[in-house]
């Protein structure tokens, strides 16, 4: 009898949440919120850019291979070009037919021309020496190590 009057009493003393609680706890949830947005945003689309970037990689990586092979052409010339359609073999994604990647003898430089590196949002992020501009397609073998070891 004793246990069953206990327990009315501190069923009774027991209250939930007040308005000015629940209030409390959404206005920290909201701030916590409009931090963590922003920046969960920041991480994809830098995470999109390396994707665009490491891709850039793989068609020089193809490109290299095709060079060396001679299927871009006649290797004694001082500037051998690969074009979208023997990249295509040698690289898995998609391709722009505007694609290619040049290689200069003299300066022993790759340039590859990718038109998806348009496509990179954190310009200020990505900026090296020969690709700074939102909207370039164009990089170095140099400037893309650089970019990214960013």
């Amino acid at each position: 009898m004793f246990k069953k009057i206990m327990n009315k009493k501190l069923l009774k003393n027991q209250k939930g949440l007040t308005l000015i609680e629940l209030l409390a706890v959404i206005v920290i949830l909201a701030i916590i919120a409009a931090i963590a947005i922003p920046a969960i945003g920041n991480i994809i689309n830098n995470s999109k850019d390396k994707a665009i970037l490491s891709d850039a990689a793989g068609v020089l990586a193809g490109a290299k291979i095709a060079i060396a092979d001679g299927a871009c052409g006649d290797t004694t010339q001082d500037t051998v070009t690969c074009k979208e359609e023997v990249l295509k073999d040698v690289f898995e994604g998609e391709l722009d037919p505007n694609d290619k990647v040049t290689y200069t003898k003299a300066d022993k430089k790759y340039i590859i021309h990718y038109s998806e590196l348009g496509k990179i949002r954190n310009t200020t992020k990505f900026t090296v020496d020969g690709f700074y501009k939102a909207g370039d397609t164009n990089i170095s073998e140099e400037a893309l190590n650089k970019v990214m070891n960013k």
